[in-house]
This record gives C-alpha cells, structure tokens and sequence, in this order.
C-alpha cells in the first residue's frame, strides 16, 4: 500500500463524543500504522452553529486521547474551492435549481409514500420554464441546488463491509448548497478529498447510503482521478442501547477527562469495542496501533459502556512507567527522590490518577491513623528496626513481631496497615516503610 492520507473532518458545533473519537482514532491509527497523513478537517460551513471556541475543544480533546494531525483545514477558508467545483458541476448540466419550500416537498412525498411509490425527488424542477423560475423569483424564493444524480448501481470495495453497491433509482438527488448559497457537506466534502489527494475515507456505517453520491461527484468532478477507498465501520451506542449525540453531551471526550478516565483507556476501549480483538490496555496509541486492522471490525453494533472504563482505566494507570507520568505527577507536586519509588509501589492501586494524592500523603504529609491493637502497636513501635531501611525491612521486622508476639497472617498485618497508612488496603507495605521512614511510622504507632 502506498502511504494513505486520511482525514477526520468533525464540525465544530459541539464537543466530539466516544463515537467521533472512535472515527478519529481508526483515521489516525491506519494512518500510523502506514506510515501515512492525518488530516484534521473542520466541517464549518455551517456558520450558524459552528465557533471557534468548538473547533479549539475538539483539537484540545483529540490532544488528550494522543492524536496530533499533520494538517488541519477550515473548510470556512476554502469557499472558493467549493464555488469553483459548483461552477463545473452546472456547466455540465449536472447541478440545477430547484424552488420548492420544505412544506412542499414534505407534501410530495406523504402522496408519494401513499401511493406506494418511495419518497424519492422527482426533478420537477427540470420541468420549469423561464418563466416560471422568473416567477419564483419575484415571489422572493431563492433556489437550493441538487445534484443530479446518474442512474444505475454504484459499487465499490469496502474495506469493512466488504463488496458493496447502491441502486441510484433508489435516491434522490442531493441538495449540495442551500437557498441563502451555502453549502451542505457533501460538495465541500468530495471538492476537499479531491484537492488533498484523500486516499481513504474511514467513517461511520451512517454513511454508507452516501458513499454512493459521493463517487458520482468525484467522476464529475475528477474523471481522471483515482476516488478514495471507503471503510464504513459499526456505530458505537450507548450501554442502553441509545445512540450518541454531541447536542446532548452524552460520553462527550471532555466528560470522560473530567471524571478522571484515562485517555488510553478512552482510547482502547472505543477502537477495540465491537472488534474481534480482546479489549485490553494499552500504554501509547503506538501500541494500540499494533494490533489494529480494519478487518477485525464487526458488522454488529458497539456497545459503550462507561462503567468499563473504571476497570480498564485501573488496568491502565498499572502498566504506566515513571517516565511516562513524571511531568503530570510534578503539576500534582508528586516531585522528588521519593516520586518514582511511589509510583512504582501505588500504580497498582490507583482507579484513577489523582488517587496517587493519598499515597504521597501517606509518605509524605499527615494522615489518621487507626489504632485498633494499642498494645500490639506498643510493642511493635520498640521493635521497629534502627534505619536505613530498603524493601527487606519489613520482612524482618515483621519477622521479629511474628516472633515476639505469636501473631501471624492478618491480625499480625492489618493492625500495622491501619496505623502506618490510616488505609484498609493498599500498595505492598513492603515497599512503602521505607518511604514512610522511621520517625512517621514511630509517632502513628503511638496510640
């Protein structure tokens, strides 16, 4: 395969979802793993509802989950181009204007659907004369412009869906720019792809009907040009079965930072999610790219639900180095000689990362200790072996406990937990004593 150049053209009219993020990421991941380019592409045309401060969230949000794109366009920038392709397509007969109002068409097509005829648009609009759209005109109607569409049955090789064809008859011809001249996403869409030489159009199954309109508009615009190979893979929905909507907020990528999900975490479970592949964690998209295939894809819905990603955001922070969190533990003020020996013996226990705050107070700062045994704990305070202490210490002091006292298994251990750590559960004592160093673990063995 030749290097693919792919994009992810999100409109900046809210904040992505799991949903757009999973378009992004196996844009971004088949990019990667071909050594291609990633397009980040803002599907802004619609000036009403589209903003900046959108367009800066969905960047901020693609960030976090690890994508950086090696070009990013505003489709709000390159009207010309637009305009140029509108221009060819009604010089050749293949973009007309058509003057009904939405109540007029909705009427066509209730006595369409009542005759048993499919509600498809029935170029009346060819048939007006001169005069008629003079008419209209004077009436104050602005026209809106359909493509039209030629017949027969469009194929092409999906590489999700595997062969796959539409039956043009069955369509309408598509409006491509509305009454007030802006355009809809299917004209900018195709005239972009064209121009930026897209080699794969990796999207949701909801645009499968569509894909069909689309090739026509590369062969009228670009019959010389090799069209882009499609993947249409399955949609994500929600545990209850619910679709995802950015109007609604609902799994937004913004959400799931707040809640404290980790981004590979976000990130694994909505490419692997409704694949044949095991979900399972990962440290880096490079190696979430490794097992990535297009063929693993199902044909089935991906169900997404949130809950598993406390469990795999846990599954994740336990597999993360040092290195790979030193700058986000310093904006916590994890910092220190003490910083990476912590990390190494919490990871484990932390459900998210914040969760690293109450291990470093325990070594670091004061916390409640519980004393459930006093005398136990008077005991094992003139015991506490002289420092420096390493990892052996507490086996040994253990040891000498064990030895003084008869104890053994939890009524020897968990008295010490709840007193050094004020926890029930935690990191291998063993690890965290000589972080605690002998002077803390002195002043809370002490009831």
């Amino acid at each position: 395969m030749t290097s693919p150049i792919v994009r992810f053209a999100p409109s900046p009219t809210g904040r992505i979802h799991i949903g757009n993020a999973r378009v992004a990421l196996f844009n971004y991941l088949f990019s990667a793993t071909h050594h291609g380019r990633f397009i980040l592409r803002f599907d802004d045309t619609d000036f009403a509802r589209s903003t900046e401060e959108f367009a800066r969230g969905i960047e901020v949000d693609l960030a976090w989950l690890g994508i950086v794109p090696h070009e990013t366009f505003r489709q709000s920038q390159r009207v010309a181009l637009y305009e140029a392709a509108a221009k060819k397509l009604r010089e050749a007969g293949r973009l007309y204007p058509c003057y009904e109002t939405p109540e007029e068409l909705e009427k066509r097509r209730k006595m369409q659907q009542a005759r048993g005829l499919p509600p498809v648009y029935d170029r009346a609009a060819l048939k007006l004369s001169d005069a008629d759209r003079a008419r209209f005109e004077a009436e104050g109607r602005r026209p809106h412009w359909r493509f039209m569409l030629e017949p027969g049955v469009v194929e092409w090789n999906d590489l999700i869906r595997g062969p796959a064809h539409i039956d043009c008859a069955a369509l309408s011809d598509p409006v491509l720019i509305r009454e007030d001249g802006s355009f809809l996403y299917t004209l900018p869409s195709v005239a972009d792809d064209i121009d930026m030489r897209i080699t794969h159009v990796i999207r949701g199954e909801d645009h499968v009907t569509n894909t069909a309109v689309q090739l026509q508009l590369f062969a009228a615009l670009a019959p010389q040009a090799t069209p882009p190979v499609f993947a249409h893979h399955n949609l994500l929905i929600g545990a209850s079965g619910e679709g995802l909507s950015k109007r609604t907020g609902s799994l937004s990528i913004a959400s799931l930072r707040d809640e404290g999900y980790e981004a590979m975490a976000v990130a694994a479970l909505a490419t692997l999610t409704g694949s044949s592949d095991n979900v399972h964690a990962v440290r880096s998209l490079d190696e979430l790219g490794a097992s990535f295939d297009l063929a693993h894809v199902s044909r089935n819905p991906a169900r997404f639900d949130p809950e598993d990603l406390s469990t795999l955001t846990h599954r994740t922070l336990a597999l993360l180095e040092f290195e790979d969190v030193r700058e986000r533990l310093a904006a916590l003020d994890v910092v220190g000689h003490k910083a990476e020996p912590l990390w190494r013996a919490a990871r484990g226990n932390l459900w998210t990362f914040d969760d690293i705050l109450k291990w470093w107070r325990v070594i670091e700062g004061e916390i409640e200790a519980v004393h459930e045994d006093p005398a136990f704990l008077e005991e094992a305070a003139q015991l506490l072996p002289q420092e420096p202490w390493d990892e052996t210490s507490w086996a040994a002091w253990t040891s000498d406990l064990k030895t003084a006292t008869g104890r053994k298994g939890k009524t020897l251990f968990h008295p010490l937990r709840l007193a050094l750590t004020g926890e029930q559960s935690g990191p291998e004592l063993a690890a965290l004593l000589p972080l605690i160093g002998r002077a803390k673990a002195l002043a809370r063995l002490s009831a």
